[in-house]
């Protein structure tokens, strides 16, 4: 059986790979590696797609080093306990670790004597932010190393390539120029599935690959949106910072991708926090319209939940925007982690052995707002400052000022002489 046209195509130099002209480039860092004939233990993270295991395997070749493939999800403890026996005929072998952020607590045990006393050389491969989803005790033995993702330019050379390879295409078909740029656009810097395409429809042209035919195989763009990778993330804080930033035609991008993927429990849940987190008393009436939108999407699902969806995004981003709520819950909670305080008394649900003048008068409210509420050590804190960024807020703040102004007490009997019911 014929093997996929992106594992015949997978190079063997550092001649042959196509981008991360960073690592690979005239005097960097992976260059020198080859030079020096040196290896360190390493992670390689990035976008799917865009090389890592394939610059490991390069590597390895090109320093002329044993090396072993081993994948953290689907190897077990037997196949390490093989792979160090080996390495013990190969000193320093390189073992090639498949989505390493996988690796659980027993297999990182086995393996971090051996990648400590250099008997192997580790290079991990994920799609993962390392410093969120690696273990530290790996992460501190290995330089970590960021595989970008491929330019339209990059993808176009690689399929050029498939096209005239005697391992690839080797000039069976050719292909339209506008084809190509629409398979290295959708593919959103993942070689692999643009190789993918590209051999798909070359089974299905009859010597010429048309736009017609990519379309059929692929219609809309690789957004590279996991719900349990980076990517879902990075779009979710997309979204928010473009809001919070009012940019309404970035928000509404990432709105759309966030739509395509069919994420609508992602969506609901951002676009709540960002409204009372980001606009908030900036304009407490976009909050209510957006808890609104987002149940009339929910009710009509998608396609149509786009469009109410889209009208919040679009409602919330050229919003006055206030944090002064989520600044002034977290001054509060600082203040609570800091010390505990005891309860006034007179506030208590129910205040034992306390005299009636001094205890809180329910039915006296003219002197609500003359009472001490925070226990004596915080009487003088305020944790609200407002944010004067609308009319709104503008007029809570004149309140709040007034309200300021006026002392508050915490001896009731005396209060309640001072102000006798009239």
């Amino acid at each position: 059986m014929k093997k996929p046209l992106a594992f015949r195509l997978r190079p063997k130099t550092l001649d042959e790979v196509i981008g991360q002209r960073h690592l690979i480039g005239e005097g960097c860092v992976l260059r020198k590696c080859v030079e020096t004939n040196q290896l360190f233990s390493m992670i390689f993270f990035g976008p799917p797609g865009t090389g890592k295991t394939t610059l490991a395997t390069v590597l390895a070749n090109e320093i002329q080093m044993h090396y072993r493939m081993f994948n953290a999800v689907t190897g077990n403890k037997k196949e390490l306990e093989q792979i160090f026996a080996e390495a013990k005929f190969y000193p320093g072998m390189v073992v090639i670790v498949d989505e390493v952020h996988r690796l659980n607590k027993d297999k990182q045990d086995l393996l971090l004597p051996h990648v400590e006393d250099g008997s192997i050389t580790l290079i991990g491969a994920t799609t993962s932010n390392p410093l969120h989803a690696i273990n530290p005790a790996i992460r501190s033995r290995c330089h970590l190393f960021e595989v970008k993702a491929l330019t339209q330019e990059d993808i176009e050379q690689a399929l050029q390539n498939a096209i005239h390879h005697p391992d690839g295409l080797n000039d069976r078909v050719t292909i339209e120029e506008e084809a190509l740029h629409i398979i290295a656009r959708h593919s959103n810097g993942d070689i692999r599935y643009a190789l993918n395409i590209l051999e798909i429809c070359a089974v299905a042209s009859e010597g010429c690959i048309t736009k017609e035919i990519v379309g059929q195989f692929s219609s809309i763009p690789n957004t590279g949106i996991d719900s349990d990778e980076d990517g879902h993330y990075n779009t979710l804080s997309a979204f928010q910072k473009s809001i919070r930033g009012s940019d309404v035609d970035a928000a509404l991008y990432y709105l759309g991708l966030l739509i395509e993927a069919n994420d609508m429990d992602s969506i609901e849940r951002r676009l709540l926090v960002i409204a009372y987190e980001d606009i908030g008393l900036g304009n407490p009436g976009a909050c209510a319209r957006c808890v609104q939108a987002i149940d009339a999407a929910k009710r009509v699902g998608f396609p149509e939940g786009r469009i109410p969806l889209a009208l919040a995004v679009i409602d919330l981003c050229l919003s006055p925007k206030s944090k002064s709520a989520e600044h002034a819950i977290d001054a509060a909670m600082q203040s609570i982690r800091y010390a505990s305080y005891s309860i006034p008394e007179y506030l208590r649900y129910t205040p034992v052995n306390m005299k009636e003048e001094d205890k809180y008068d329910y039915g006296r409210d003219d002197l609500w707002n003359k009472i001490q509420y925070l226990p004596d050590k915080l009487k003088d804190e305020h944790f609200y400052e407002p944010m004067l960024t609308s009319s709104y807020e503008k007029t809570l703040a004149q309140n709040l000022e007034k309200l300021r102004k006026i002392p508050r007490t915490k001896n009731l009997a005396q209060l309640k002489r001072n102000y006798p019911i009239k």
